[in-house]
C-alpha cells in the first residue's frame, strides 16, 4: 500500500443536456453525489474526500450529508480543471495541511464505483515514475469493441498506455472481425483517474492538441505532450447513468449486487 496521502475529489456539475441535475436525482433514498461519495469513503488508501462543484444547489446538499465540498468556477471545459482548481482551494483553506500526494478525480455519476478500485489505482504510485493512472477492462462483447462511445486501449509490457482511440485497437490483420475477441485480448478504458500532484498542475496547462481534437479523448493530450499513463486491470465495470431513463433501469436492481 502506498504511503502518500491520497484524496478523492469529485467533479460536479448541475448542467447537463441530457439529464440536468443529475447529482441530485434521487437512488433509492440517497443523491447519486452522495452514493460516490460514500463509495469513495470505503476506500482503505485515502485520507479524504471532497466534491468540487460549480452550483449552490449540489453545495448544499453536500454539506447537509456532511461531505466536504468546494466551489470552483463554472467555466472549467473539464473535471480535470475542475479538479485541478478543487486542490488549490482545499490546500488554502486548510493552510496546506491537506495538500495531497496523489488526487483520484472520480466522476459525479460513479455511484457503485467499488472501493477496490481507488485502492488500485493509488497502489499503482508506489512506483515513482507513475504519473498519472487509470482503469481498464477487458471486453468481451463485440458491441463494445465496435462501440465508438466505449474508448479503447492500448498498453505496452511495462502498464503504461501506448493509446486511445474510439475505435477498435489494435487491428488483427488476416483475421475475420467476428473472430476477434477470440485472438485478443482488448481493453476498454474506464474513465477515472489518478495524478500527482505536480503533473495535475502541469497537464491543466497545455492546450489542446491534435489527436485530442482528432479522437475527442483529452487523454491523448497528456500523451502527445509525453506523460505516462498506467493502468490498472478491473473486471468491475459500474452501470453507465446518462440519461433518466438508464436511472430507471438501474432501480430496479440490487445496488449491492455487482455486475
Amino acid at each position: 500500500m502506498s504511503s502518500a496521502t491520497s484524496i478523492v475529489i469529485i467533479p460536479a456539475r448541475y448542467a447537463s443536456t441530457r439529464f440536468p441535475g443529475k447529482p441530485l436525482a434521487d437512488i433509492k433514498g440517497k443523491s447519486m453525489i452522495q452514493r460516490v461519495y460514500e463509495q469513495a469513503q470505503k476506500s482503505a488508501s485515502i485520507s479524504a474526500v471532497y466534491v468540487a462543484t460549480d452550483d449552490e444547489r449540489i453545495q448544499k446538499h453536500v454539506l447537509q450529508f456532511g461531505g466536504n465540498v468546494v466551489m470552483t468556477s463554472p467555466n472549467h471545459q473539464s473535471g480535470t480543471d475542475r479538479c485541478a482548481e478543487a486542490m488549490q482551494l482545499i490546500e488554502a483553506e486548510n493552510n496546506g495541511i491537506e495538500k495531497a500526494d496523489i488526487i483520484i478525480n472520480i466522476q459525479g455519476d460513479e455511484p457503485f464505483i467499488q472501493p477496490e478500485q481507488i485502492d488500485a489505482l493509488v497502489q499503482l504510485f508506489d512506483h515513482e515514475r507513475t504519473e498519472i493512472a487509470t482503469l481498464i477492462k477487458p471486453i468481451e462483447e463485440d458491441s463494445v469493441l465496435w462501440d465508438v462511445n466505449k474508448p479503447k486501449v492500448i498498453r505496452g509490457e511495462n502498464g503504461n498506455a501506448l493509446y486511445f482511440s474510439r475505435q477498435c485497437i489494435p487491428h488483427l490483420r488476416n483475421i475475420p472481425q467476428s473472430e476477434w475477441l477470440q485472438n485478443h485480448t482488448f481493453f476498454k478504458h474506464i474513465g477515472v483517474y489518478a495524478y500527482r500532484r505536480r503533473t495535475l498542475q502541469e497537464i491543466t496547462q497545455l492546450l489542446p492538441s491534435l489527436l485530442e481534437q482528432a479522437e475527442s479523448l483529452e487523454q491523448l493530450r497528456w500523451l502527445e505532450n509525453g506523460f505516462s499513463i498506467q493502468t490498472a486491470i478491473t473486471h468491475f465495470e459500474s452501470p453507465s447513468i446518462d440519461t433518466p431513463e438508464d436511472l430507471q433501469r438501474i432501480l430496479h436492481q440490487n445496488l449491492s449486487k455487482k455486475p
